[in-house]
């Protein structure tokens, strides 16, 4: 569903990602691995046309996806939950999901209040409260939950694990296998190696923007050498 082939991207003159190549398949969850650093979040930017790559391309769906405007991205299907969450602190949770719906989309599940509170029940007791109010955690879901209102066919989330507390985290791996099975294709950056056993089915790892290993779950765990070299604290 989406390949990232040969791209290298940039801030100014400096470099963050050489020559990434990894693809996607559809309706699974593949993790992006690394530790803090090592371009992760670079990474989601330049699927999402935020950081647009200086060399290589991004194809999604069979089409070349590169150079263009980010708006245009999500529009077609492509939903990113950042790690800073950028919540609106001044909206209610409604007025925040609000924020988020975009018309259906062909071949989507097209996502209601209802079905992100039956995913989110902490957000549906809290639906009323200003963003401001909410926890670390009950930012995280409102933020997941904003971006579902788009009906995208494929979501990126960034350290979706980051910072909350292991209940919610918990509840994170639980929601993520739920889209899963919702047809959604997932690509989330994590540093956390546990979290990503319990969703990913595959497995990117980066160090010092360049890949040192793309391959399933099961062949990352027969190899406890890569391992302990690119994710060990």
């Amino acid at each position: 569903m989406l390949e990232v082939n040969g791209v290298n991207s940039f801030y100014g003159k400096a470099q963050v990602l050489n020559d990434l190549n990894f693809d996607v398949a559809r309706s699974t969850v593949v993790a992006l691995l690394g530790r803090n650093g090592a371009g992760k979040t670079t990474t989601m930017k330049s699927i999402m046309q935020l950081v647009r790559p200086r060399r290589g391309k991004i194809i999604y769906q069979g089409q070349d996806i590169t150079g263009w405007p980010s708006h245009k991205v999500a529009r077609n299907g492509l939903g990113y939950v950042p790690e800073e969450r950028r919540i609106f602190t001044q909206l209610t949770v409604l007025e925040n999901l609000e924020v988020g719906r975009q018309p259906p989309r062909d071949g989507c599940t097209t996502w209601t209040e209802d079905m992100v509170f039956d995913l989110f029940p902490n957000l549906a007791e809290r639906r009323h409260n200003g963003g401001k109010a909410l926890s670390g955690g009950e930012q995280q879901m409102l933020t997941i939950a904003r971006t579902l209102m788009g009906n995208p066919a494929f979501i990126l989330l960034d350290e979706p694990s980051e910072g909350i507390a292991p209940v919610i985290v918990e509840q994170m791996a639980r929601v993520i296998l739920q889209l899963k099975d919702e047809g959604l294709t997932v690509l989330l950056s994590e540093q956390n190696l546990h979290f990503a056993q319990a969703v990913a089915d595959a497995v990117v790892i980066i160090e010092h923007g360049t890949q040192k290993f793309a391959g399933s779950l099961a062949s990352l765990q027969s190899q406890p050498e890569i391992r302990d070299q690119y994710l060990s604290v």
